[in-house]
C-alpha cells in the first residue's frame, strides 16, 4: 500500500522530477517499513520499490525491460542501496530492542538485589523473592521452599494471583550456589511460555535468592564462631582471674586453721585472735567472690529479678559499712543525705551487693586514710546517689569501659580482683531500671547511681498519724 501510494504521488509529478531524485524518494517507504515492521518488511518494500521504479519510470514504460545501460546501473544501485539500508535499519532496530530488554533485565535485577540486601532472616528473604517474581513475570502462583528448617518444618512461602491455589507446579527451579543447594522455586505458568530473556532473568533471580540465603547461613556461622571465641576468651580471663583470687584466701584460711589445729599457738594469746580474724576476713572475701560469680551468671542468663520494696538507701549503705568494718578501717565513710530523703524501691540484698562492690573498689584504689563520701539527692523523679573516693583519676577512654566484664584499668599484678564487681553493679542497677556511671570530679573519683523514685508509677504510701483527728 505504501509503495503504491508513493508511486501515485511520484507519477503525478514525474514530469518535473529527475530519475535520480525519484530513486531517492523510493527509499523513503523502504525506511518506513523497516522502521515500523522490521527487516523482512523493509526488504520486501525494497523489492517492490525496485519493480515499481523500473515499471513506471524507466523507459520503455509499463514494462520491466531495460534498454539503456545507464538505467540498468541505476536500478542495480537502487536495489543494493534499498537492501543495505533495510538491513542497517533492521539491525539498529533489533539492537534497540535488545538494549531495552537488557535494560529491563538490569532494572529488575537491581530491584531484587536492593530488596534482598541487608535481610538476615530466611523467611523474609523468600517472601521478598516470591513478591519480586510475581511482580516481574506473569505467573499464576509462586512457592519457594528453603532447605532450612524451623521446629522440624522447612521454611516456605507461597504467593498466588488466584483465589484457589493450584497443587501441581508447571516448572521447578533449584536454588543453588557454588557450595550447596539452598532450596527450590515452584512456578505455575499462565498460558504464555517464557521467553529467552525471561528464562535467563528467572535463573538469575533464583541464583540471587540462593546467595541471599547462603549469606544468612554464613552470618549465623560467623556469629556462632565469634560467640565461641568470646566465650573461650571470657573463660580464659575468668580462670586467670578467679584462680588467683580463690587461691589467696584459701591459702590464708588453710594456714590459719593449720596453725590453730597444730597446737603451736597458745589459745590464750593474741596470735589466736589474729588467726581467727584472718579466717573470718578471708572467708568473707571468698564469699564475696563466689557471690559475684553467681550474680554475674544470673545477670547474663536474665534471671536477675529484683524483689523491690520501699527501703532506705542510708540504712542499706550503713549496713554494708558495718559488715565491711575491718576493710574500711583506714577509710572513714561520711554521709551527706538530706533529712527528707525518700524511700527508694529497691531489693535490699542486691543493693547491698552494689555498695559492697563499690566500697571494695574504693578501698583497692584510694590511698590509705582517705575518706569515702556517700551523697544523695533527688532530681526530676529520680534519686542520685554518689560514692566518692580519693582514688587517682581515670582516663576518659577507660570511663565507659570500667563496667565491662573483666575490664581492668590497672595491671592485675598491682591490684587484685576479677574485674566483675563493677559489671555486677551495672547489671543490678539496670535491673532496677536505673543507671550507673563513673566520672572524675574535683572532690574525687565518683560512682553515680540514678534510681527511679516510683514503683509501678506510684510513690510510697505514708501511713497517717494515729493522733491526727
Amino acid at each position: 500500500m505504501i509503495i503504491g501510494l508513493v508511486t501515485l504521488v511520484l507519477k503525478s509529478f514525474a514530469s518535473g522530477l529527475q530519475i535520480q531524485l525519484i530513486a531517492l524518494l523510493y527509499l523513503l517507504p523502504v525506511l518506513v517499513c523497516t522502521l515500523f515492521w522490521g527487516l523482512t518488511s523493509g526488504i520486501l518494500a525494497g523489492l517492490l520499490s525496485f519493480l515499481a521504479f523500473n515499471f513506471y519510470f524507466i523507459p520503455p514504460y509499463l514494462t520491466l525491460a531495460v534498454h539503456q545501460s545507464q538505467d540498468v546501473i541505476t536500478l542495480v544501485v537502487f536495489l543494493i542501496v534499498a537492501v543495505v539500508v533495510s538491513q542497517l535499519i533492521g539491525q539498529a532496530r533489533q539492537a534497540e530492542k535488545l538494549a531495552r530488554k537488557r535494560e529491563w533485565e538490569a532494572t529488575r535485577m537491581y530491584e531484587l538485589i536492593s530488596a534482598l540486601a541487608g535481610l538476615t532472616d530466611t523467611q523474609i528473604i523468600i517472601q521478598t523473592l516470591a513478591q519480586k517474581i510475581i511482580e516481574t513475570f506473569d505467573f499464576d502462583q509462586v512457592e519457594i521452599i528453603a532447605n532450612e528448617q524451623v521446629n522440624g518444618k522447612p521454611v516456605s512461602f507461597c504467593l498466588s494471583k488466584l483465589e484457589v491455589q493450584k497443587k501441581k507446579s508447571d516448572l521447578t527451579l533449584s536454588m543453588f550456589t557454588a557450595r550447596n543447594t539452598e532450596g527450590e522455586i515452584r512456578l505455575w505458568l499462565d498460558q504464555n511460555a517464557l521467553s529467552l530473556e525471561e528464562t535467563r532473568l528467572l535463573a538469575a533471580f533464583s541464583s540471587q535468592g540462593a546467595m541471599a540465603i547462603e549469606r544468612v547461613h554464613l552470618m549465623q556461622r560467623e556469629n556462632i564462631a565469634r560467640i565461641l571465641e568470646e566465650s573461650d576468651r571470657v573463660k580464659t580471663s575468668l580462670l586467670n582471674s578467679v584462680s588467683h583470687e580463690l587461691r589467696s584466701p584459701l591459702a590464708a584460711i588453710k594456714a590459719s586453721a593449720s596453725s590453730l589445729r597444730s597446737g603451736a599457738v597458745d589459745w590464750n594469746t593474741d596470735a589466736r585472735e589474729e588467726l581467727i580474724t584472718t579466717i573470718d576476713e578471708e572467708t568473707d572475701s571468698l564469699n564475696l567472690l563466689v557471690g559475684n560469680l553467681l550474680d554475674m551468671s544470673r545477670i547474663e542468663a536474665g534471671a536477675l529479678k529484683p524483689m523491690k520494696r520501699w527501703n532506705s538507701i542510708l540504712e542499706i549503705v550503713k549496713g554494708v559499712e558495718a559488715k565491711m568494718r575491718s576493710q574500711l578501717a583506714q577509710h572513714p565513710v561520711e554521709y551527706v543525705f538530706p533529712g527528707n530523703f525518700p524511700l527508694i524501691p529497691t531489693d535490699y540484698v542486691l543493693m547491698g551487693q552494689v555498695f559492697t562492690n563499690l566500697f571494695s573498689n574504693s578501698v583497692k584504689y584510694a590511698p590509705p586514710a582517705s575518706h569515702i563520701v556517700v551523697t544523695a539527692e533527688t532530681n526530676e523523679g529520680s534519686a542520685l546517689i554518689k560514692v566518692i573516693n580519693q582514688s587517682p583519676a581515670v582516663a576518659e577512654e577507660h570511663l565507659e569501659h570500667i563496667f565491662d566484664k573483666f575490664y581492668r584499668v590497672t595491671e592485675a599484678d598491682k591490684i587484685t580482683g576479677t574485674g566483675l564487681g563493677l559489671s555486677i553493679c551495672k547489671g543490678i542497677i539496670e535491673a532496677h531500671g536505673g543507671k550507673i556511671w563513673a566520672e572524675n570530679q574535683p572532690e574525687g573519683f565518683s560512682f553515680n547511681i540514678s534510681l527511679p523514685l516510683t514503683l509501678d508509677g506510684e510513690l510510697p504510701k505514708i501511713p497517717k498519724d494515729e493522733t491526727d483527728g
